[in-house]
């Protein structure tokens, strides 16, 4: 792995670093799961756009500047250091936009990317329904062929941003008679549109971070369908590795949380009985960032992201969780009431579940990277 930062990458995190010591909100963003806080968020993402930041690893042409993997992930790093506000954008842009540069035509790239950029088109992911989770490939939500299009129908659930956002993206099936994996289309669609219902889902807090999507022959146009149709399954496996190897939870998250965790560890007058969990929760997080770094590595010399994203998935999950706990314990009492870890700790446990469950991930690991044998 290259461990090395050229000077124009230096130079680019010290640019980054200081226009985020003149611009992250002081206090913070109201969450971003309430209206107000969805719209203070958008706006968010409008200012780091204009800085040209929002999505630094683009082309030019789309609003970013053609940075690195190095650098995107140096960005991360400093983000993160700044406490800078949670990504409302996260899903569009970690997510659909690398399928798009992978699988999406010009012209859906040209009309798609610069919205997201900007935070004016916000995307919210429809992969999950009530009996597909994890197993993706047991959707039954379907397609079907009308002029010019597709009609969508069936549900949607735990859709991440769905409350607020104005587009989603997800799988349908397009070929009833086909095997599990096969006849599925990818299509993005218009979270507002004729036909779309959207039932906000309470979390924990009370706040609507997720939502059920209803979808009653729902047209969509061809220019909408990304890939070719019945090639939905292929198209997905790019998001799904992007989602769990790189973008959406880089090292500078969990590098953040660690300094954090070592700064509260101190405060407490470092005692021992908590020093090797939180030496582990140090450790965890460097050997990701180192891990991240051998990634980027491999990408800019040609390789691609596949079934090993499935262990970085299961390492940063975990890490996650014990971080988070160790911060609580350490706290005792005090713990109850305080909001940032607190808050911290209920989402760290959403990991193993998200972007595949633990079991989906120890069952690709078995079969695609150890070779063992399908569980039949």
């Amino acid at each position: 792995m290259d461990l090395d930062i050229d000077a124009a990458s230096a130079t680019f995190r010290e640019e980054v670093r200081q226009w985020l010591a003149g611009h992250v909100p002081r206090p913070g963003l109201p969450s971003m799961d309430t209206a107000a806080g969805f719209a203070a968020h958008r706006e968010w993402e409008a200012e780091l756009a204009a800085a040209r930041l929002s999505v630094v690893s683009w082309p030019d042409s789309y609003g970013g500047r053609g940075a690195s993997l190095l650098q995107w992930v140096l960005f991360e790093e400093e983000y993160y250091a700044a406490g800078a506000p949670g990504r409302v954008s996260q899903n569009g842009i970690f997510m659909l936009a690398p399928t798009l540069f992978s699988h999406g035509t010009q012209e859906q790239r040209d009309r798609i990317l610069p919205p997201m950029a900007r935070g004016e088109q916000v995307w919210a992911q429809a992969w999950s329904e009530p009996e597909a989770g994890s197993d993706i490939a047991a959707l039954r939500s379907r397609a079907v062929r009308t002029d010019g299009g597709w009609l969508l129908s069936g549900q949607k659930t735990w859709s991440s941003r769905a409350t607020f956002a104005d587009r989603a993206f997800g799988l349908f099936r397009t070929d009833p008679d086909a095997q599990r994996h096969r006849g599925l289309t990818y299509f993005m669609f218009d979270l507002r549109g004729d036909g779309v219902t959207v039932r906000p889902i309470p979390q924990l807090d009370g706040e609507p971070g997720f939502a059920e999507i209803f979808l009653d022959e729902v047209f969509v146009p061809d220019a909408d369908v990304i890939g070719e149709a019945g090639q939905g399954w292929r198209v997905a496996m790019t998001t799904a590795n992007n989602e769990r190897g790189l973008s959406l939870r880089s090292p500078g998250r969990f590098l953040a949380a660690a300094d954090r965790l070592v700064a509260l560890w101190r405060e407490q007058g470092e005692p021992d009985a908590f020093a090797d969990r939180v030496a582990d929760a140090w450790i965890g997080a460097r050997a990701y960032q180192l891990y991240t770094f051998d990634t980027v590595t491999r990408l800019s010399g040609g390789g691609e992201l596949g079934p090993e994203s499935s262990v970085n998935k299961l390492f940063w999950s975990h890490l996650d969780v014990g971080l988070h706990e160790t911060a609580l314990d350490l706290l005792g009492a005090e713990g109850e009431v305080s909001e940032a870890w607190v808050d911290g700790y209920l989402f760290s446990l959403a990991g193993p579940i998200y972007g595949g469950t633990d079991q989906i991930q120890r069952n690709t690991i078995a079969e695609r990277l150890l070779g063992m044998p399908r569980d039949r």
